[in-house]
C-alpha cells in the first residue's frame, strides 16, 4: 500500500498542471480522460512505518498504535506519558 500511494504522488505531481489548466478552461471531458489517481482527492495520508490508513496524526506522521508504542519507548523527544 505504501508503494502505491508513492506512485500516486508521482502521478498528481506529473498532472497538477495539466489539471489546474483544465479545470480553468471548463474542459470537463478532457479532465475526466486523465488518468483517475492523477487527482489529489485520492491521495490518503498514512503511517510512515505501517502504512496504516486510519487514526493517523499529522503532526508526527504515525498512526495512533505507532505514535504510542515510540512515544512509551522514549523515541519521539518531547511527548511524555501524561497521568493526573
Amino acid at each position: 500500500m505504501k508503494a502505491r500511494e508513492a506512485k500516486r504522488k508521482k502521478l498528481i505531481a506529473r498532472y497538477a498542471e495539466k489539471r489546474a489548466q483544465l479545470k480553468k478552461e471548463g474542459k470537463w471531458t478532457e479532465l475526466a480522460l486523465l488518468p483517475r489517481n492523477s487527482s489529489p482527492i485520492r491521495l490518503r495520508n498514512r503511517c510512515k512505518l505501517t502504512g496504516r490508513p486510519r487514526g493517523y496524526n499529522r503532526q508526527f506522521g504515525l498512526c495512533r498504535n505507532m505514535f504510542r508504542e515510540m512515544a512509551l519507548h522514549g523515541k519521539i523527544p518531547g511527548v511524555t506519558k501524561s497521568s493526573w
